[in-house]
C-alpha cells in the first residue's frame, strides 16, 4: 500500500499489492485448503471465494499535473479491472483513501471498455449527474465514494434495460469533494445508440429518456446520503466542452 504519511504526493496506484485469484502470495501457499471457503473478509489477499458481477469494471485514476503542458491522457491511468465482489474489495482494501489523494486528483470507475473520457464513443453523446461537497472537513468522502462504487457495481443506480451507467468519478479539488456519474445519453436517442433495445436510449422518446436520467439522478441522490433540499444537477458532456468547463449550465435538477 502507497505511504500515507505524505497525502499530497502523486500515488503510484499502477503497482497494487492484491492477489485476486488467492492462493499464490509471495511464492507460497495459503495455508487453507482449495476446499476450504476463504472470503476477502477473512483474507484480503488469500482469497477464493468469488461472486460475480453482473459487468467488468475498471479503476481509473487522474494523477495531479505537474504544469501547465500536461496532457490528459499521460495523467490519466488504468489502474486495474475487475469482474467480482471480492476483487473489488481486494482492490479497495490496497488503494489510497480518497481524503489521502493529492489535490487534482481523481478516481474514475467506469464499466470496462469504456474510457472515462468525454471523446469515448460510449460517452461523447452523454452526460453527467454531479453534486459537490463544499466544506470537505465536515464530510466523509471516503465513505461516500464507497457507497457510489457499491451502487454503480451492484447496478442499483439504474433499472435493467436502462443501459444508461457509464460509470462514476470523484474529483479532490481545494475547495472541495466532486462526485459524478456518467450516462450514455442526456436523454434522448441518438443515432446508433444502444445494444438493440432501448439501451442508449434506442427507442425510447424524449419524455422517457427523461424520465429514465431523473430516476438514475434520484437513486444517485440517495446513493450519496444528501437531504430533500440538496441538488444534484444534469449537464451534457457536448455543452462543457462548449463551455469549456465541467460545470456547463445544468440540463436537469433532481
Amino acid at each position: 500500500m502507497a505511504s500515507t504519511e505524505n497525502p499530497q504526493e502523486p500515488v503510484p496506484l499502477d503497482t497494487i499489492p492484491i492477489s485476486p485469484d488467492g492462493g499464490i502470495t509471495n511464492g507460497t501457499k495459503d495455508e487453507s485448503s482449495d476446499s476450504d471457503p476463504v472470503t476477502v473478509f477473512h483474507d484480503p489477499n488469500n482469497f477464493n471465494v468469488k461472486h460475480p458481477l453482473m459487468n467488468p469494471w475498471t479503476l481509473w485514476f487522474t494523477k495531479p499535473p505537474s504544469g501547465k503542458g500536461d496532457n490528459w491522457n499521460e495523467l490519466l491511468k488504468e489502474v486495474i479491472s475487475f469482474d467480482s465482489v471480492e476483487e473489488f474489495w481486494g482492490i479497495y482494501n490496497n488503494i489510497t483513501p480518497t481524503s489521502q489523494l493529492a489535490l487534482k486528483s481523481d478516481y474514475h470507475l467506469f464499466k470496462k471498455g469504456v474510457r472515462p473520457e468525454w471523446e469515448d464513443p460510449q460517452n461523447k453523446h452523454g452526460g453527467k449527474w454531479a453534486f459537490s461537497f463544499r466544506d470537505k472537513k465536515l464530510i466523509d468522502i471516503d465513505s461516500l465514494w464507497l457507497h457510489v462504487m457499491l451502487a454503480a457495481i451492484g447496478e442499483t443506480l439504474e433499472e435493467e434495460g436502462d443501459g444508461e451507467v457509464m460509470g462514476v468519478v470523484v474529483n479532490v479539488r481545494k475547495g472541495f469533494y466532486r462526485i459524478g456519474l456518467w450516462t450514455r445519453t442526456v436523454g434522448k436517442p441518438f443515432p446508433g445508440g444502444g445494444d438493440g433495445n432501448t439501451a442508449g436510449g434506442k427507442g425510447r422518446s424524449v419524455e422517457q429518456g427523461k424520465e429514465v436520467l431523473m430516476r438514475i439522478g434520484h437513486r444517485f441522490k440517495e446513493a450519496l446520503g444528501l437531504k430533500d433540499t440538496d441538488q444534484v444537477e444534469f449537464s451534457g458532456h457536448t455543452d462543457s466542452a462548449h463551455s469549456g468547463s465541467t460545470r456547463a449550465k445544468a440540463k436537469f435538477v433532481a
